[in-house]
């Protein structure tokens, strides 16, 4: 890959999000395969861009090592960073904040019935690292969530997709309930050592069916006033949000024209996103560009 920067679209989401808010763009935006990932690496669920740019930092989902993996900007493995203390049960999506601190979203909840979801932060600095350590763990639990799991018509506490954002985290939800409508949740964790109730800040909707519409990443802007959520088939550009509400974001859904398993994306530059999807038998396993 020729080192495109990564868009990182804004942490703070707040939106009511009308189907009016959401256009598509057109035909010509679509994805250019920048590498193929290491063979390794089947299942991808997150990636981060390292404070200089130079490595790119992934994650895979439950029943992996827990190990971060570094890659350098051709696509060639550089680093395999053992996390020493901490296990694996659902790693979802990685981020970082803007001095450079990396994250782990250990918080898939495919059955909404988890209640050990935390966010760890690690002592990760560059790619000559063998073994890391989580230095913080941020537990938390959802607001409003009082069965484990709920009825399967409100199964909105799967999480995925995560940024950081002036001394807080965002979460936004994969909605996995019978009847799928496109509905997510928004919801506010601080970014402190501890066990907190996650506080919901938006319930937003985005257009389609489950390949449209169910959140698998999420990346913020250089400016803080974008926030890209990443489908199978498009990303949807949140807008007009604030700190602590995002129910009167605006959405602009941007289709890829390409349908496959994406579950990672990275601003590069505030013009430009990475986005990785999972190998599958003959499709994926690639990281592609896009350029706003």
């Amino acid at each position: 890959m020729k080192m495109y920067m990564f868009c990182a679209i804004s942490s703070l989401l707040l939106v009511g999000c009308n189907p009016k808010n959401q256009t598509d763009q057109p035909k010509e935006d679509t994805l250019k395969v920048e590498f193929s990932l290491p063979k390794k690496l089947k299942e991808v669920s997150g990636i981060a861009l390292s404070q200089d740019k130079k490595t790119i930092w992934a994650i895979e989902d439950q029943g992996n090592k827990n190990v971060v993996y570094g890659l350098d900007t051709q696509g060639n493995l550089v680093a395999d960073v053992l996390v020493e203390n901490a296990e694996n049960n659902d790693w979802e999506d990685i981020t970082k904040d803007s001095q450079g601190n990396i994250y782990i979203g250990n918080f898939g909840n495919n059955d909404n019935n988890r209640q050990n979801l935390s966010i760890l932060k690690l002592d990760l600095k560059d790619a000559s690292q063998k073994t890391a350590k989580a230095v913080q763990t941020t537990n938390f639990h959802y607001e409003g969530q009082t069965e484990f799991p709920p009825k399967k018509s409100n199964w909105l506490y799967d999480c995925e997709a995560f940024v950081e954002m002036d001394g807080n985290f965002y979460l936004f939800t994969k909605n996995r309930s019978k009847g799928f409508d496109g509905t997510f949740l928004v919801f506010q964790v601080p970014n402190k050592e501890g066990d907190f109730e996650a506080k919901l800040i938006g319930k937003l909707k985005l257009q389609g069916g489950y390949s449209d519409a169910a959140i698998t990443s999420a990346t913020i802007n250089s400016t803080k006033d974008k926030i890209v959520l990443l489908t199978h088939k498009n990303i949807h550009v949140l807008s007009g949000f604030t700190a602590n509400n995002f129910n009167s974001a605006k959405i602009q859904k941007i289709p890829l024209n390409h349908n496959s398993q994406k579950e990672a994306i990275v601003f590069v530059d505030d013009k430009t996103l990475l986005i990785a999807d999972e190998k599958d038998k003959k499709t994926g396993g690639n990281v592609y560009k896009f350029s706003f």
